[in-house]
């Protein structure tokens, strides 16, 4: 599990599809396409996924579904895991903060956070390269990484500056 139940969802966004594989809840994700559709809500262009970091990507928030690949004829999605299937609509964490595990470095309370551009696609990290750094600034760091590997990320999307 990448994300600890004590969080603060202030605003989620649902309007994106995930279809690159399988993937744990917990880290940021970015726009698969610059060409996402406008207004309606079930364009399947409006995709996200997990990679590392360019100054081409739009870091759009953290994954807050676990997405699976699942044979659905012979079972069904776990609910109460909160699963959603390859393909499916996904809930992104916009503005608020979240306990993850899904970190790179040593951050520090305090420290910008950004999507990790140089260690694992997904990740939220405290360094990156200077010249990336305003497009993959996602929010802050409010913790340290506690003994599991958890921190604290306050984040705060779309990011302007």
């Amino acid at each position: 599990m990448a994300l600890k139940p004590g969080r603060n969802e202030e605003s989620t966004d649902i309007s994106y599809f995930y279809d690159a594989g399988t993937a744990t809840r917990g880290g940021c994700v970015v726009l698969d396409a610059v060409n996402a559709s406008g207004e309606a809500m079930d364009q399947a262009a409006n995709q996200v996924k997990y990679k590392l970091g360019t100054t081409s990507d739009v870091p759009v928030g953290i994954l807050l579904n676990d997405v699976v690949n699942k044979d659905l004829t012979r079972t069904h999605l776990n609910y109460y895991k909160n699963e959603v299937q390859k393909g499916g609509k996904v809930t992104v964490l916009t503005k608020g903060w979240v306990h993850t595990s899904n970190v790179t470095g040593t951050p520090a309370p305090g420290d910008l956070a950004y999507v990790d551009d140089a260690g694992t696609a997904g990740n939220i990290t405290n360094v990156v390269d200077p010249t990336l750094s305003g497009v993959l600034c996602i929010g802050r760091f409010m913790s340290n990484k506690d003994a599991d590997g958890y921190a604290k990320v306050a984040v705060n999307l779309p990011n302007f500056g």
